[in-house]
């Protein structure tokens, strides 16, 4: 390693780091939004033990797993667009930390690009958690496209964190 690299490599250490995810899914941008924004519809491909109302500006989700859950606060909502919460409760790691939806059409698909900012360094945990937002990104395109999700507890356990 060269010591510019070096240096720069050292400078990142300090600076918050995502969980970044793009998936195309075969829908409308409503489909995905309608799924993002009702316990209902989040509790088909995250987690059964869904509460709350995603659709109203400051309402709080409750995710509960057989591993333990978080709550979420709605910050924004732009109907077919975007969908964005910040995490008032849970792991450490997790707490003020904030989930993004960005979605747009291209062609048949709804492109979702996820983005679960803020976390404070790259810890084992959210290489775990990097690893089952991509599940559960399969878990909504599945469920969107083919009316069955894959949420917890029905999701696939990759460690012994969950």
């Amino acid at each position: 390693m060269s010591r510019d690299s070096a240096e720069t490599d050292t400078g990142r250490e300090n600076e918050m780091v995502d969980i970044l995810h793009r998936v195309g899914i075969k829908s409308s941008t409503t489909e995905v939004y309608d799924a993002l924004t009702t316990a209902e519809g989040l509790a088909k491909w995250w987690a059964t033990d869904t509460q709350g109302e995603g659709g109203d500006l400051g309402g709080v989700l409750r995710f509960r797993f057989e591993a333990g859950g978080f709550d979420m606060k709605v910050l924004e909502l732009q109907p077919g667009a975007r969908v964005l919460w910040e995490v008032v409760d849970g792991p450490a790691e997790w707490v003020g930390t904030q989930v993004r939806w960005e979605l747009s059409q291209a062609d048949d698909y709804t492109v979702v690009l996820f983005k679960h900012a803020g976390w404070k360094e790259p810890v084992e945990f959210m290489h775990h958690c990097s690893t089952k937002w991509a599940l559960f990104l399969m878990s909504l395109k599945s469920l969107v496209e083919t009316g069955e999700g894959a949420p917890d507890p029905r999701d696939v356990k990759i460690d012994n964190w969950n």
